[in-house]
């Protein structure tokens, strides 16, 4: 008996997706919960499971191709049908089985799997073995480009092309920063924040923190209270526009900017105001380990009233950071030097910090930013204003 694989229901907003790999090829065995499939969409890759035990007995869609909701992916025999069809399953002499990540790496850089040593069991070809045999054929040839989902063109010798084709999540990044561009007033004003005493609190407490939160005590979640705070006094800078209203949001949803192994991704920390900093930071993490492994949810990834980056981790001094829409700001946090500065007559060294919020200017006004910009820095320059909420 068959059993049809389908492409799930898509997230709200998600029109199609794109199939990124299979995971088994036809005659293969499969278990039920098994994912056969990933899918990618402009935001997540999500993961089709196998709907029952049996084998694959036909692939309808192949990778790359695009899918809607509903669309039949693969057909499934189940029961003594699929004992029969793997009993009649020829295994090809020619051909060893080849998982489909290490199919794909063979096809791409056409490569003859003949070539190829085998460390797996029964010498099978791992994808480490074919990486391996890459390398190996790098060495003994003229510089090239990084590896990537294209084959490499070479115009000359001396001269490498490479075409790549983008993402759907690159896709998406692109077509949201042209819109955002073409459809809000985008200003930019900028800071300086002493965080001193911010870093004298986190060497006197880190330790007890971390024993009894399990959990690194850092500096996002001092900025993120900090603009939760600023948020309440300038609730118009956590509002969105929506044709000619504003839309006034009662909550505080913070957007934290992540890299991934696929772009820049902002998943939500949900009502960031009922949130103690053990919470934000256990979040934070969390995000950042779902993120490197592709496994945020589209819920995890929408909404958001207001946003924070951190180029400072990739070393950046001073930037303008882009809006998320339909947000009306975000705040951009840069990388802490040590630098001379006058306290009470004196020159002292400390360590510094350059802000940057980048809003809307067709509903914040730019004295509204200004004083936004302040209430952060004067919340973390004097941190007790946080537990005090004045």
């Amino acid at each position: 008996m068959s059993r049809e694989l389908l492409v799930p229901e898509l997230p709200e907003s998600v029109a199609d997706a794109t199939i990124l790999s299979w995971h088994k090829q036809p005659g293969e065995a499969i278990t039920e919960g098994e994912s056969l499939v990933d899918l990618e969409t402009d935001k997540v890759v999500l993961e089709v499971p196998s709907p029952a035990s049996g084998i694959l007995s036909e692939i309808r869609v192949a990778e790359g191709e695009t899918v809607k909701a509903n669309e039949l992916l693969a057909l499934i025999e189940v029961g003594e049908s699929a004992v029969s069809s793997k009993a009649e399953t020829p295994i090809s002499e020619e051909e060893p089985a080849l998982s489909p990540a290490v199919r794909r790496l063979i096809n791409e850089h056409r490569l003859d799997f003949h070539q190829i040593t085998g460390s797996g069991k029964h010498g099978r070809i791992l994808k480490s073995d074919v990486e391996a045999h890459l390398a190996a054929s790098r060495q003994s040839a003229p510089p090239a480009l990084a590896d990537s989902h294209e084959t490499l063109d070479i115009i000359d010798n001396d001269r490498p092309e490479q075409r790549v084709a983008m993402t759907r999540l690159r896709q998406r990044i692109a077509e949201r920063l042209l819109q955002v561009q073409q459809s809000a007033a985008i200003l930019t004003t900028f800071n300086e924040v002493n965080l001193q005493t911010v870093t004298e609190l986190r060497a006197r407490y880190r330790e007890r923190f971390e024993q009894q939160h399990e959990v690194r005590l850092g500096f996002m979640s001092f900025f993120v209270r900090a603009a939760v705070e600023a948020l309440k006094q300038f609730p118009v800078v956590n509002a969105s526009v929506d044709g000619s209203d504003i839309i006034y949001h009662g909550y505080y949803d913070i957007g934290i900017a992540v890299a991934s192994p696929r772009g820049l991704v902002v998943p939500i920390l949900r009502n960031a105001d009922q949130l103690s900093f053990a919470q934000i930071e256990k979040g934070i993490k969390a995000f950042g380990h779902k993120a490197k492994s592709g496994t945020l949810s589209f819920d995890e990834l929408s909404g958001g009233t207001f946003s924070i980056t951190n180029g400072g981790v990739f070393g950046s001094m001073l930037s303008t950071p882009i809006l998320n829409p339909p947000q009306s700001a975000i705040l951009g946090m840069h990388v802490i030097q040590q630098r001379p500065v006058a306290e009470n007559g004196k020159v002292v060294i400390r360590p510094m910090m350059y802000l940057a919020l980048s809003y809307d200017h067709r509903i914040i006004d730019g004295s509204e930013a200004v004083q936004f910009l302040v209430t952060i820095k004067q919340h973390l320059e004097d941190p007790a204003r946080l537990l005090l909420q004045v």
